[in-house]
This record gives structure tokens, sequence and C-alpha cells, in this order.
């Protein structure tokens, strides 16, 4: 059963391999917002490997600087962007050359968790 969490800057849906981030619109998300994510890391995924899906049906921006840190949680796997936008998909380009683990782009956000599972299937 997927556990919600609400944040003043995003909603997160956690699933046991991967969460589903919903950024809201308007936000500028820097460094410091990446701390929930973290501390979700240790948390709830503890040593389990997880992806980090964000699906962006708002619009906001991201600080690439975010994913220095971000790539540096060990048990993170991968990183996936859904938006059927074409500037965010654009962007997300541009954010994947900051993200060291596999990152990938999709249309549809239950074709990112199909992903997501297979991902985190081949470190089990």
């Amino acid at each position: 059963m997927p556990r919600v969490l609400k944040f003043d800057f995003c909603l997160i849906t956690l699933y046991d391999s991967y969460l589903v981030n919903n950024i809201n619109e308007g936000i500028n998300l820097l460094p410091k917002h990446n701390e929930v994510l973290v501390d979700l890391a240790k948390s709830h995924f503890q040593d389990r490997p997880f992806v980090y899906i964000t699906h962006r049906v708002n619009s906001y921006s991201v600080d690439p600087k975010i994913y220095f840190k971000t790539s540096k949680i060990k048990n993170l796997v991968g990183f996936a962007v859904v938006s059927d936008k074409f500037k965010a998909k654009s962007n997300a380009e541009v954010e994947k050359m900051f993200f060291s683990k596999p990152f990938e782009i999709f249309g549809e956000l239950e074709k990112a968790k199909k992903w997501a599972k297979q991902l985190v299937a081949s470190f089990n």
C-alpha cells in the first residue's frame, strides 16, 4: 500500500522500490529541498535500492546543483522524469548531464514505474 507524504513544496507517494514526487507549481527546487529525499532514503528505503520518479505535471524550476548531492545517495539507483511537455523534457535532458546514475525520461507514469521496478530488481 503506497504511503503519501505532503510537504510545503511537494507531494510524495512512497512505494516499495520507488517514490513518485509531484512538485508544486512555481517552486524553485533547491539543494535544501533535497534533505527530504535524503531523509526518506534513510527512513523508508533504509539500505534497499530505490528509484526517484518526478512526475512533472506542474511548472517549476530545478537548480542543477541538486543532482550532485542526489547522486551521492547510496541506495538511489536511478532517476526518472515523467512529462508530456516538450519544455520539461528538454530541461530534463540538461539535468541528466548533472546526474551520475541511470536517468530516463518518460511520457507516461506507468512506463517510468515499470522501468523503476526492473532497475531495482537488477540490484537484488
